[in-house]
């Protein structure tokens, strides 16, 4: 296939082109910067600006751009950049996609479980309708944005991603320093439900709608096992072979970190990958253990 990617040099991307190469696809990358070869192509989501000639032919594109949600106190600013990064790219890429001779047969645009925001022990299919904080009016608007792209009858699929399992980055690379010094805990009560998923299964998840043409809409991106921030906490410790002995009470989280504390932290999202386990995709790693263990064999 001749795939387009954005979002190609984060943890997801650069995981996600590397699988795609050694498949033998052809990968292009949407770049901000000025192309350095045939095979970049420049685009600018600030001026909204892109060059519609060179989309044409794609068999698939991948849109993973935004902003990191987790780099940074949130603030005024801070909120924008997440919320514009995530809405104006899309909109861009999904209004040229439908406006030109030969569009791709399909989108594949990142979204995240924030989708549902804060519901407890509910369990959170595709079906399941949005919450009402701050990064589900995000995610809400992330997904809209990609209608012009469905109506134009490009097979859209909005990937839902968990909390990604990566020694690289992400969460797990932010949580290891405390907890291999021993000094690790337990969020608020720990009751809160974390559903998480190993890189390598995100990389396959993404590529399993490249073939499998009954998938669009959301998709929940996350492993079949969520666990509780409790659970995952020991676990951590067993892999790692350290005490979990200092909990981080809420208001220290909120403390430390403000608003993302209850947005990231402290919220509990038990979701079911209702739609890849109707599709009989294969999780590498489905449960929490050998996932850590395989992510941190090296680190």
């Amino acid at each position: 296939m001749k795939v387009l990617i954005s979002g190609s040099h984060g943890l997801v991307g650069s995981a996600l082109i590397k699988s795609l190469e050694s498949d033998g696809h052809e990968v292009f990358r949407l770049v901000r910067q000025a192309p350095t070869g045939a095979s970049e192509i420049e685009w600018s989501p600030e001026r909204y600006s892109i060059a519609l000639a060179r989309l044409e032919g794609f068999d698939t594109v991948i849109h993973l751009a935004g902003e990191s949600i987790a780099e940074g106190r949130w603030n005024e600013e801070k909120k924008r950049r997440i919320r514009e990064s995530r809405v104006k790219g899309t909109r861009l890429l999904s209004d040229s996609l439908a406006n030109i001779k030969h569009p791709p047969k399909s989108f594949l645009c990142a979204s995240a479980i924030g989708y549902y925001g804060n519901r407890g022990d509910e369990i959170l299919t595709e079906s399941s309708p949005p919450g009402d904080d701050f990064l589900a009016g995000v995610c809400v608007e992330w997904e809209k944005a990609t209608e012009e792209a469905a109506q134009k009858g490009i097979r859209t699929v909005n990937l839902r991603f968990g909390i990604i399992l990566s020694a690289k980055g992400g969460a797990l690379a932010k949580m290891l320093p405390p907890f291999r010094m021993g000094v690790g805990g337990k969020v608020g009560t720990g009751r809160q439900w974390m559903s998480w998923i190993a890189l390598a299964d995100v990389v396959g998840a993404i590529k399993n709608p490249l073939t499998d043409e009954t998938l669009s809409g959301p998709v929940n991106v996350a492993a079949p096992n969520p666990v509780t921030n409790e659970e995952f906490t020991k676990t951590l410790g067993k892999v790692l072979s350290r005490p979990t002995l200092f909990p981080i009470p809420a208001f220290g989280a909120r403390l430390a970190f403000g608003e993302m504390a209850d947005a990231l932290l402290l919220s509990s999202q038990r979701v079911e990958p209702a739609k890849l386990n109707e599709a009989r995709y294969q999780f590498e790693y489905p449960r929490l253990q050998s996932a850590l263990g395989h992510v941190l064999k090296d680190r």
